[in-house]
């Protein structure tokens, strides 16, 4: 059964969907910013895996955000990584979202939004 965690997606569809060079793909995985699956040696990623490196490619192409700044900002996001986690637990409030798929950004500690 194929979910938003299905790894289904090559690192060539991936990169051409989010509009950054497969490279970009694999310097951002090298900085631990994204953790794709593998399967014989090939980068497969998932849906969720899409919206979190649109996410990414937001805030460092038009937020200005370095590798630095965004893995302090992921870092405070867990849900990115937990698998069937439907994206609530921002700072610590289980009922608030920490990240909304339809409008790209984050809720940050004050309730504002981080980017749009």
């Amino acid at each position: 059964m194929i979910n938003e965690y299905t790894p289904i997606l090559n690192i060539g569809i991936v990169a051409e969907t989010v509009r950054v060079h497969p490279e970009t793909l694999r310097i951002w995985e090298k900085n631990g910013l994204v953790i794709p699956n593998r399967r014989n040696k090939q980068r497969l990623y998932s849906n969720m895996d899409l919206k979190r490196l649109k996410f990414i490619r937001m805030m460092i192409q038009g937020k200005g955000l370095n590798i630095a700044g965004m893995q302090m900002l992921l870092g405070m996001y867990p849900c990115w990584t937990t698998p069937g986690c439907s994206g609530g637990g921002a700072m610590g409030n289980p009922n608030k979202p920490c990240w909304m798929a339809a409008g790209m950004y984050c809720i940050g500690s004050d309730g504002l939004k981080v980017a749009k």
